[in-house]
């Protein structure tokens, strides 16, 4: 990657951790090439991009912006002056800072912030991680510089001359995942000679998988399946009580799994929600994946998530309304179809690209050098 002196980048997004892990990890990339980068964060106030941001060791300047509700609330009523409020703020802080380009990677903030920097001038790029953008990102795309995607066909939505498919900046920990699988059962456990799944819905959970986990673990148990259960911490308590009767059968449960890249090495099948780093995640393990999309998610991007891996035969979709009726049914198929699971795997491999947050850096770079000419 080329070497560039003092470069000053803002990147905003957040919201959720889809937005905010792979703002995160184009930071830490760029520090990585260019220890003296100079990096502001940009989010939006009371959301959590306000507490993760500095965790992750980076400054974060918030905006009072928020999106529109489906119905008329106090909120929508506020819209406009959150906007002008935030135009003019993201342009205080921009003045201020001097940045040589502003990424974005979705969320509130990002619209006014990169707003606020085309409009001085200042090279932009977008970061989308959904098969089907955002709103905030499609608004933006057409002052942007660059657009990098994580998914082919993205020229539906974007100038296919900004778009470059860079993938999704995932956890270095997953990305380069050197721990055997044997270890890793080890480590939880668990049996090496039982098929192991891994149900994983996020931290706080899936409520739809975790019901139809509950009901089926007898179901698993007689199929010699050994089961770690990721319930999210609403669900915690009622999970260890539902598994205390099935732990002989190597079915443990835990509200949240620290060491992700130990838990993908223990499992054979992965049953998760459908977000854009877990679907990425996902196609660097190479698992064979069940993926259950959230309804409740801006657009449905779950569910065109699943689609992009289940239409190339790289994991099996169970749309969220069908789970509680064949979940389990299609694990154990799953389960008992090694052919299958063969074929799964090879397909969301050849999906999985790599090194995404350097790739992403290096477009940062030239967008610099660029402007400094």
């Amino acid at each position: 990657m080329q070497q560039f002196k003092n470069i000053r980048i803002i990147l905003s997004g957040g919201g959720t951790g889809g937005h905010i892990f792979p703002a995160v990890a184009i930071a830490n990339a760029v520090k990585e090439a260019s220890p003296d980068a100079e990096i502001m964060f940009v989010g939006a106030k009371g959301r959590m991009e306000m507490e993760k941001v500095p965790a992750a060791g980076y400054p974060i300047e918030g905006l009072w912006i928020s999106g529109l509700q489906r119905r008329l609330t106090f909120d929508n009523l506020m819209f406009p002056f959150k906007v002008t409020s935030s135009l003019f703020k993201a342009r205080k802080i921009i003045k201020s800072f001097k940045p040589d380009v502003v990424i974005g990677t979705g969320g509130y903030a990002s619209g006014p912030t990169l707003k606020i920097a085309s409009w001085l001038g200042i090279p932009t790029l977008i970061q989308e991680q959904n098969s089907f953008p955002g709103i905030t990102n499609k608004m933006l795309a057409s002052k942007a510089d660059r657009i990098c995607v994580a998914y082919e066909g993205m020229e539906k939505f974007f100038p296919a001359s900004k778009i470059k498919i860079t993938g999704n900046p995932v956890r270095h920990d997953i990305e380069f995942n050197n721990n055997s699988r044997y270890e890793a059962l080890k480590g939880f456990g668990l049996s090496p000679d039982k098929l192991t799944l891994l149900v994983v819905g996020g931290s706080l959970g899936a409520r739809t998988i975790n019901h139809s986990i509950h009901a089926g673990l007898r179901v698993l148990a007689e199929n010699n399946i050994q089961l770690i259960w990721q319930t999210g911490k609403l669900y915690g308590i009622q999970a260890a009580k539902a598994v205390n009767e099935f732990q002989l059968d190597g079915i443990i449960t835990m509200p949240f799994i620290k060491q992700m890249d130990m838990a993908y090495s223990a499992a054979d099948i992965v049953v998760s929600r459908a977000g854009a780093i877990a679907i990425s995640e996902l196609c660097l393990t190479g698992k064979p994946s069940i993926l259950v999309p959230s309804p409740n998610v801006a657009e449905d991007h779950q569910t065109k998530n699943a689609l992009a891996l289940a239409s190339k035969n790289a994991a099996i979709l169970v749309k969220d309304s069908e789970a509680a009726a064949s979940l389990i049914s299609t694990i154990t198929s799953l389960a008992a179809n090694i052919t299958q699971q063969k074929t799964l795997s090879e397909n969301i491999s050849a999906m999985a690209i790599r090194n995404s947050a350097h790739q992403i850096a290096e477009l940062v770079f030239e967008l610099a050098l660029k402007i400094k000419k």
